[in-house]
Parts: C-alpha cells; structure tokens; sequence
C-alpha cells in the first residue's frame, strides 16, 4: 500500500470535536466524498486489500448509510453485487432484522430474506468502527442468512473504543486507525 495514497486519503478526514455529544471527537468523511482523485485513491486502496486477501468474493453488503457511499462502487470495481443491510422499516418484502444496543438506546437492521445464498462469500463495509455494535448487528444478520464473512472492512478504526475485539472470530481490516 502507497503511504502516499493513504496519506491522501487521510488528509480528507476531518475531525469535529464535541459532535455528537461532548467530549466525542467525530471524524467527517464529507471532504473525502467531495474530491473525486481522493475518493478514487479510496477505492482503489480498498480494492488492492480485497484483491489481495480473497480470491473469490461474492457480495459487498453496506451498512446504512455511509457503508452505501463505498461498497457500491468498491463492488462494481471488483465485477460484484452489492447487498444493502438497512436500518428496521427501510427495506421491501421478507426480511430479517436483529435489535442492538447502542450508546445511547437501541436501533434496529436487517436484511432481505433472500438478499445472500446460505454458503455465498460476503465482505461487510462501512465507514468507522467505533464501538462495534452496527458491525456485530450486520454480522448476525449475515449468519443467519448462512452466509461466509470473509471480513469486516472500514476506512476508520477508532482504537479506544475497542469495537474490533467484539467481533471476535470474524476478520476485520481497518484502512486508517485513530486512537
């Protein structure tokens, strides 16, 4: 991987201190989705660790809603289908969904029934991994559908918050990793 490539990528995420709550320090991908050449080197950077740690990919499934700006495109770049986990109430026909607690209550995501084949080959993209409950959400979602995770894949890790580790057996690959 370019230093260059991801010192470019890096360059556009932009923190925001005190956003959502006090003392939480939000990193923005917004300057990230606004220049094209560093979106690009995104996917690209993305596409290269895919390429390299699989050789054989089924679905990219996003999670709502930043994981539908990255796994589209990295999909169509791999020659894929892309697979939408949406949050509860937001998809057609039969579902299923799992509940999951967050800091500050509980949401909800799921998944069309027949969105992945029991034994297909699905990486899970989105944005950050902060405290690794969405994540694990899409996981579960995912096994119930009998479905193969080969990875978890973010832009941002945010270390502190230790989400990684709840994902236990699953692979999991961060592109930038912020303490």
């Amino acid at each position: 991987m370019s230093e260059e490539k991801l010192r470019r990528v890096r360059d556009r995420i932009r923190p925001f201190p005190d956003f959502p709550v006090p003392g939480v320090l939000f990193r923005d991908i917004s300057p990230l989705l606004k220049d094209p050449a560093a979106f690009g080197i995104l996917i690209d950077l993305l596409e290269d660790h895919v390429r390299a740690a699989f050789a054989k990919i089924d679905f990219i499934a996003g999670l709502d809603s930043r994981g539908f700006l990255i796994g589209p495109p990295l999909a169509q770049r791999l020659g894929i289908g892309f697979v939408p986990i949406r949050k509860k109430g937001k998809l057609p026909g039969p579902t299923e969904s799992v509940s999951y607690a967050l800091e500050y209550g509980k949401a909800e995501l799921e998944i069309q029934s027949d969105a992945v084949e029991p034994g297909q080959k699905v990486v899970i993209v989105d944005d950050l991994l902060a405290t690794g409950g969405t994540m694990c959400a899409a996981c579960e979602l995912m096994k119930r559908l009998k479905a193969e995770i080969l990875e978890c894949l973010v832009i941002i890790e945010l270390k502190l918050l230790k989400g990684s580790e709840k994902l236990k057996s699953v692979p999991f690959y961060s592109l930038l990793q912020y303490d």
